[in-house]
């Protein structure tokens, strides 16, 4: 009998033991990738070629205030003459033939406002290496700039589609819902104030894509593939415990174009003030952990 209790006592106490030694704590989650945006009235205001730029004589220009955007493509570059679409690809949106041609599927599309995560995504899922730069596809931009109407200063809701094309069913613009069913180009637009609501296009070619690496990468006329520069590059050793943030700064210096009827600085529609551009005028990155 006491052998019996002896042994049942070593049992014990060797359970005991490996339960003790059993580390049952979480492990750390996966580090990942979260590429968040950021939209400044301050920042640089560039041309297509990336220098900087004044507003065009004949025209008048504000800074609207952006409460989401949308984008369609994000590739790290490895250096300046990586040409588009063969760098890191980390992120491309839904596309759709519904419309006829080749579109971005604006329904399915995701959104960020500002100092809001874009993407999230497992940093095991980008290829270890330097990268110099980063390049992404804009698609679609939302948020209110100033108008003159009938002698009134009022705020609107100015939504504008910026991507290459764009498949759109409806959407809703402030309470408003605007009903497309079809492809739109670049440049389309749709405007709500006080209830009401229209729609325009800009001209083709007329939206401003930055891009300093014109001479060395172009990219395709009409993409909205807007290329900013890490300031210390972006390095991904693939041993990586902590997450890394990246943070898409885009110049929203006066980026909302018009010609001028009445020179007044004031964008008035009503008299035939025209849009002639709402693209982007820069981008800087940033990397933080």
């Amino acid at each position: 009998m006491k052998v019996i209790k002896l042994i049942a006592l070593l049992s014990f106490v060797f359970v005991l033991s490996c339960s003790e030694d059993r580390d049952d704590s979480p492990q750390p989650d996966s580090p990942n990738l979260i590429i968040k945006f950021k939209f400044d009235a301050t920042q640089e205001r560039l041309g297509n070629l990336g220098e900087p730029v004044s507003v065009a004589t004949g025209n008048a220009a504000q800074s609207p205030s952006i409460n989401r955007m949308s984008a369609n493509y994000i590739e790290f570059a490895p250096t300046a003459t990586t040409a588009l679409g063969t760098g890191e690809i980390i992120f491309e949106g839904d596309e759709t033939t519904t419309g006829g041609a080749q579109a971005i599927n604006f329904q399915n599309a995701n959104f960020a406002g500002h100092d809001e995560t874009f993407l999230t995504i497992p940093l095991s899922q980008v290829s270890s290496g330097n990268y110099e730069w980063v390049r992404v596809s804009l698609a679609y931009q939302e948020g209110t700039i100033d108008i003159l109407s009938n002698g009134q200063d009022i705020t609107g809701t100015l939504a504008s589609f910026v991507g290459y094309k764009s498949y759109i069913t409806s959407f809703n613009l402030n309470g408003s819902t605007i009903e497309v069913n079809g492809n739109q180009a670049q440049g389309f637009w749709a405007f709500e104030a006080l209830g009401f609501t229209t729609q325009g296009q800009a001209p083709e070619g007329a939206t401003t894509v930055p891009n300093p690496l014109f001479n060395s990468s172009p990219i395709p006329q009409g993409s909205c593939v807007v290329t900013g520069q890490f300031e210390n590059g972006l390095t991904v050793t693939g041993d990586e415990t902590e997450n890394i943030v990246v943070t898409l700064s885009f110049s929203i210096n006066n980026s909302f174009e018009w010609t001028e009827v009445t020179t007044d600085g004031k964008y008035e529609p009503e008299i035939g003030e025209q849009v002639v551009d709402m693209g982007l005028r820069g981008l800087i990155p940033s990397v933080s952990n």
